[in-house]
């Protein structure tokens, strides 16, 4: 019997089952039938020469633990199918065509939009893909083109370039402080509400190892969401660290500590080496870098 060739249509189909728990919900997200579905996961068992990658469960289909372990190969190819979707996005010879870029929930959110808007005016031919997440995206696996990290990149076959240091402080709006009073020292805050973290990011990792005491237990608030924390800050709920930058246009929120409480954060934008002849990629990097480190500048009082 000749054996089945390895697809990545029906690699695709498996990520679809795989997210979704079932056939139905994977043909929904695809556009495909139900059926084809299934016969992709048949045709992929097949190729693989191995057991049943799904079983049904009370809660759908649940992945094998052979599937789990083809999973991130599964991954690996899609994000390598994507990135070679956005390398021929654009015409040879023009600065046109898809560039993904991934930052911080908070870079994400509040200070890259205006940046890109600037890149976007001058060169219209490019599309951006923006993915705002603290998780660190891989740049070998082609999750993204090009990152904006606040830790120093360890993978080796990247380019990077320091930004800067962004600086953060402490602050609560002055709604909060009317509420609550303003804590005159640092052991006082323990008889406040403080706006922080549920689970420990490489960015907080960093804060600690600079002498933070930053402990889960110690929040009134806790989110890893770091949009919902800045969003909590400026309602007033509570005390928590926001950068200095996006602080200072809110004239409603006010520094506690400026001597004690003064930190920053590394700004690094990297990409993949192999990018480094592509146009697009090229320009959107160097403004990156450009702007970014005015942005750092600023948040450090330089201009």
């Amino acid at each position: 019997m000749e054996q089945v060739a390895l697809s990545w249509d029906h690699c695709r189909s498996f990520l679809g089952v795989w997210r979704t728990g079932s056939l139905s919900a994977a043909a929904r997200a695809s556009g495909l039938t139900q059926p084809t579905i299934a016969r992709h996961i048949t045709l992929l068992e097949e190729a693989l020469d191995s057991g049943a990658l799904f079983i049904r469960s009370p809660h759908g289909l649940s992945p094998t633990d052979l599937a789990g372990s083809l999973v991130p190969h599964a991954l690996a190819m899609e994000a390598s199918a994507a990135a070679m979707m956005r390398a021929a996005s654009g015409a040879d010879g023009e600065i046109a065509g898809v560039v993904r870029i991934s930052a911080s929930q908070i870079i994400g959110v509040e200070v890259l939009p205006p940046i890109l808007t600037g890149i976007g005016a001058d060169h219209p031919g490019i599309d951006f893909e923006l993915v705002a997440t603290n998780e660190t995206s891989d740049l070998l696996r082609r999750d993204a083109d090009v990152a904006v990290r606040m830790v120093r990149p360890a993978q080796g076959a990247l380019i990077a370039q320091k930004a800067g240091d962004i600086q953060l402080a402490m602050y609560a709006h002055k709604d909060y402080l009317a509420r609550r009073g303003r804590p005159e020292t640092i052991d006082a805050l323990q008889d406040h509400a403080i706006v922080g973290f549920d689970q420990q990011t490489a960015g907080i990792q960093s804060l600690q190892s600079i002498g933070m005491p930053l402990k889960r237990e110690i929040f009134a608030f806790r989110t890893d969401n770091d949009v919902a924390q800045l969003a909590a800050i400026r309602a007033g709920f509570g005390i928590g660290i926001c950068q200095t930058n996006l602080a200072r246009g809110n004239p409603d929120l006010i520094r506690l500590f400026p001597k004690e409480m003064s930190f920053s954060l590394e700004t690094w934008i990297t990409m993949h080496e192999d990018l480094r002849g592509n146009r697009r990629m090229r320009l959107v990097f160097d403004r990156l870098v450009t702007d970014m480190t005015a942005y750092a500048k600023a948040s450090a009082g330089l201009h």
